[in-house]
């Protein structure tokens, strides 16, 4: 995979970033191309190539059109980067950085709720449960179990009818 390169302004809009800096031109310049390689190098650390082996048989192949195939999608690694990001920092999804090369935020969470849609992230948490208890890694003494996640065997027996307390009317108090 090649890294993730923060984008450096060119041309006008470099120049209009730093116009009235004055002396502090140089260190205002340095902080912001400092930042977004401290991102950048924060965003590659964050989706390993193990991880990646593990997750990309999961995520659904999108075939593009043929006639109006539109903008190309950004790359799946990419995006899983951006989700990961936001989730880690716990910022918005609107305030995730264009530096990073992961796409927009929406573009983000759009591919999240797609991916969840598909049922990616329940077959990659079976398939983490199922290496870490190949590799003795989890105590099932501790584990507990929610109800709410299985279904009654026998099922429950039926409760006895309610009685109704709205059949007779109440007694004045004048």
């Amino acid at each position: 995979m090649e890294a993730f390169e923060p984008k450096q302004r060119q041309g006008p809009e470099a120049k209009s970033l730093y116009r009235n800096a004055g002396t502090r031109g140089f260190a205002a310049k340095w902080a912001v191309v400092n930042l977004s390689w401290k991102v950048a190098t924060m965003a590659q650390a964050l989706v390993s190539d193990e991880l990646w082996e593990l997750v990309e048989p999961l995520i659904p192949k999108v075939v593009r059109r043929y006639r109006y195939p539109g903008r190309k999608r950004i790359e799946d690694r990419r995006v899983l980067t951006g989700i990961v990001f936001v989730l880690k920092t716990g910022i918005g999804w609107q305030h995730l950085p264009q530096e990073l090369g992961c796409g927009s935020g929406m573009t983000c969470w759009r591919r999240l709720h797609e991916w969840q849609q598909a049922g990616v992230w329940q077959q990659l948490h079976e398939l983490l449960l199922e290496r870490l208890d190949q590799a003795e890694r989890i105590d099932w003494s501790r584990a507990v179990v929610d109800s709410a996640h299985l279904p009654a065997v026998l099922g429950g027996s039926r409760p006895g009818r309610v009685r109704s307390i709205g059949a007779k009317a109440a007694a004045s108090t004048s």
